[in-house]
């Protein structure tokens, strides 16, 4: 009206010049609709299968490391002191309550010797601990340190820290914190070097430093050899390998005073094969003269049938 057109004319106009241009200008904006409307349910669908994801994840976390705990025969108290938690936050962990972070999630696949991929996605509770840890998805990264060229240096694991790395021998930040050296000879592999404690493994006094080549699977054991073995309940100790059960194996030291024991497969953290020893103290003639051992067996036999007599 404003233009001085006839109302009809102008509807009549616009009628048939821009007809066609309506339509189209239609048809963008419906596209541009179902373009935006789509994405949206997409992005929904993206954001709801994610959220189930994560449920489920931390559904089998839950039940995964209640299962793993029970199997071990540990207390939350413990559990939680040894992550350096308090007991009520791991509790939540085992109730689905909480979600941990990724920090907490490391470590609980290091101290229960456990890959991620496994506490997230699969129900331990049908497997046997022994079956689990023995899966071949089942691979935890082990840190090492290497030189500017891209070598392995050998991390010193020193005696006041032994008990140390019980809980850090699986976190890089520890593992980087340690002395290394390098000994070329040693050729390809992994080593690490740790401290020899008592006279159980002789000529290696107390204070001896072991250089084990670490073992990727129990599989690749070798009867007779000696290892440094990681374990959950004993600690690090020098032993060697005599027998190998189903679900343990048989250590013993070359030290006839000290009797075989058995180490369940499940308590084995790490295993580390003897490559080389660095003595700290000179050997002395007696470290190696026979007359010593035949005296270490007679004591020993005697100790032996000591037990029996107290026995009766």
């Amino acid at each position: 009206i404003s233009t001085g057109f006839p109302i009809k004319l102008l509807f009549k106009s616009r009628s048939t010049e821009t007809k066609n241009a309506s339509k189209s200008q239609c048809t963008i904006v419906g596209f541009i609709g179902l373009k935006i409307l789509f994405q949206n349910y997409y992005y929904l669908y993206q954001n709801f299968v994610y959220l189930l994801i994560q449920i489920i994840a931390m559904s089998f976390l839950a039940d995964n490391i209640r299962y793993l705990r029970n199997e071990l025969g540990f207390s939350q108290q413990k559990v939680a002191d040894d992550l350096l938690i308090t007991r009520g936050r791991y509790a939540k962990y085992e109730d689905a309550a909480s979600e941990p972070p990724l920090e907490i999630l490391l470590r609980l696949s290091r101290y229960y010797h456990i890959s991620i991929d496994l506490l997230l996605s699969v129900d331990l509770r049908k497997i046997s601990l022994k079956e689990i840890i023995e899966l071949p998805d089942n691979r935890i990264v082990l840190p090492i340190t290497v030189d500017s060229r891209g070598r392995n240096r050998i991390e010193i694991i020193p005696h006041k820290a032994t008990m140390g790395y019980l809980t850090g021998y699986s976190d890089p930040e520890y593992i980087e914190s340690l002395q290394n050296i390098t000994l070329p000879f040693l050729g390809v592999g992994t080593y690490r070097a740790f401290p020899v404690e008592g006279d159980s493994m002789p000529p290696h006094k107390d204070g001896t430093y072991i250089v084990g080549r670490y073992v990727e699977s129990l599989d690749d054991l070798k009867l007779n050899k000696t290892y440094m073995w990681i374990t959950r309940n004993e600690g690090i100790t020098y032993k060697r390998l005599s027998a190998i059960e189903k679900n343990a194996v048989e250590l013993s030291a070359d030290n006839s005073l000290y009797e075989h024991y058995m180490l369940l497969k499940h308590d084995i953290l790490e295993v580390w094969e003897f490559a080389c020893s660095i003595a700290t103290e000179e050997f002395s003639k007696e470290d190696f003269e026979l007359d010593n051992q035949v005296i270490l067996r007679m004591l020993a036999e005697l100790k032996k049938d000591v037990v029996e007599l107290k026995g009766k």
